[in-house]
């Protein structure tokens, strides 16, 4: 039993870092899948998409906006939000607290551990994700996982007290992070021909929202161990506050060739949720990307998954199939198919190739 518990335990990664000169073969991947810490040059730039021109309220919104962020969803699934509405005061500050709770003592983080008795999993709380096998590739990273929306899903015990504006910094993000894919949705929903409400009303008054905060550090040997593994989510949307001082982030073009995610400050990444995929039949793809580490210097971002009431249906959506266009995806619930999210990521597949027919 105590051999069972020590592999699915692994050891706080910010601790290991400070203490090791090679990563343990855990975290190593195989020859063939190593990291490319040079990656290709992307042959077309990721599109920044200025919000404040992207008006879903108004009748005639900058065109040139609107195809910007239709290129973005149509080439890479992802695009870089500025015109937010975010001041960069307020992201530095976002970021600032995100670091400040990672450097606090490990008793004091232990505090919100997602360990039950330190040994059950749950996926509320600070620590690792889940491991389901010994034979598991793991991920040089730590993080801290809560529910931020609706309030009566929020577990007030877990919120950290320390640093002291965490809570109220985290709370604000959020409130303006809503306002951000709320208009965001609208516009995605009007290019795939839906009416402008129907994402956005996907995400109700019990729709839950997900801060995911990562925290990567320096890694001795980044050639040989990845950050986060390959994957793509499992939301209706996500929204990352990434790190503006170092690079980490990959995205998989169509052509299955890698390519870093550039730095823009004070942009906002967002990117389809697998949620959207099905729902739009594939006329909008959720990208599958992945994080390198750095020698150097440790890496932080802020992450909001949004997904629906775990009870809710995923299916395409009817007015988006028809003889040309045939159902792709079988109908599951948020619910198990966030389940099989955690499975799969785990075992280094995708969640949404269990429900492709």
């Amino acid at each position: 039993m105590a051999s069972e518990q020590q592999w699915k335990i692994p050891p706080i990664v910010q601790e290991l870092a400070a203490g090791v000169q090679t990563p343990p073969s855990q975290y190593v991947v195989g020859e063939q899948d190593r990291p490319d810490l040079v990656a290709a040059v992307m042959p077309e730039p990721i599109p920044l998409v200025d919000l404040s021109r992207l008006s879903a309220a108004s009748d005639d919104p900058y065109p040139d906006e609107v195809a910007k962020l239709r290129s973005a969803l149509q080439s890479w699934g992802l695009f870089l939000a500025v015109g937010h509405g975010m001041e960069s005061s307020f992201l530095a500050e976002t970021m600032k607290v995100t670091k400040g709770f990672f450097k606090l003592p490990m008793e004091e983080k232990q505090k919100y551990s997602n360990r039950v008795n330190g040994r059950e999993f749950k996926l509320e709380g600070y620590g690792n994700d889940i491991v389901v096998s010994e034979n598991q590739t793991l991920d040089w990273c730590d993080r801290f996982y809560i529910i931020v929306e609706p309030e009566s899903r929020t577990i007030h015990s877990l919120w950290p007290t320390q640093p002291p504006t965490f809570s109220d910094t985290l709370r604000e993000f959020t409130a303006r992070c809503r306002e951000v894919v709320t208009l965001i949705l609208a516009n995605m929903a009007k290019l795939v021909g839906l009416h402008e409400r129907y994402f956005v009303d996907m995400l109700d008054k019990d729709g839950v929202t997900y801060a995911r905060l990562n925290y990567y550090p320096h890694c001795p040997e980044p050639d040989r161990v990845f950050g986060m593994k390959a994957h793509s989510d499992a939301s209706v949307i996500t929204v990352v506050l990434v790190d503006d001082t170092v690079s980490g982030l990959q995205v998989q073009g169509g052509d299955g060739v890698w390519y870093d995610v550039p730095i823009v400050p004070n942009a906002l990444l967002v990117n389809v949720g697998d949620v959207i995929e099905i729902m739009s039949n594939g006329l909008l793809k959720s990208p599958v990307h992945r994080v390198v580490t750095n020698l150097e210097r440790e890496r932080l971002s802020v992450v909001m998954f949004y997904s629906m009431e775990p009870e809710k249906e995923i299916e395409p959506a009817p007015e988006l199939v028809d003889e040309e266009r045939p159902r792709r995806y079988r109908k599951t619930n948020t619910k198990d198919y966030i389940a099989d999210l955690f499975e799969t990521l785990a075992r280094g597949t995708r969640a949404i190739d269990r429900v492709k027919i």
